[in-house]
């Protein structure tokens, strides 16, 4: 059975910062990886930011790029997102993914999701 569970999630002002976390099952297929997505209303699902197991292949949207940083800790199957310089435009729900690489990441198996909100 695949687990997800996200943390992390809560309410910041502009400019402020936040770590989720999302601990998650032991990947043992080739090409495994880990994702950040996110839904902000009224706005398609995108993702964030994803990281292979091995941790050599790693994504991040331009638009967060300096600001957010993708990390795992294999010991705890365990990836964060820290998040700093958070803005308004950074609200959403933030999913946890899990997937794999092909020729790009292919998500598969979702978490709950956690609320951030970003206000000023």
């Amino acid at each position: 059975e695949v687990q997800l569970a996200e943390s992390g999630g809560g309410s910041v002002r502009t400019g402020g910062s936040l770590r989720l976390s999302c601990v998650h099952s032991e990947l043992t297929y080739d090409g495994s990886a880990i994702g950040w997505f996110r839904r902000a209303p009224g706005k398609e699902r995108e993702a964030v930011a994803t990281i292979s197991n091995d941790g050599t292949t790693n994504y991040v949207v331009d638009s967060v790029k300096g600001r957010f940083t993708i990390s795992r800790d294999n010991a705890k199957n365990t990836v964060s997102l820290q998040m700093n310089s958070l803005k308004a435009e950074d609200t959403a729900v933030y999913y946890c993914n899990q997937g794999i690489y092909i020729s790009s990441y292919v998500p598969v198996y979702w978490g709950q999701g956690t609320q951030v909100t970003v206000s000023s």
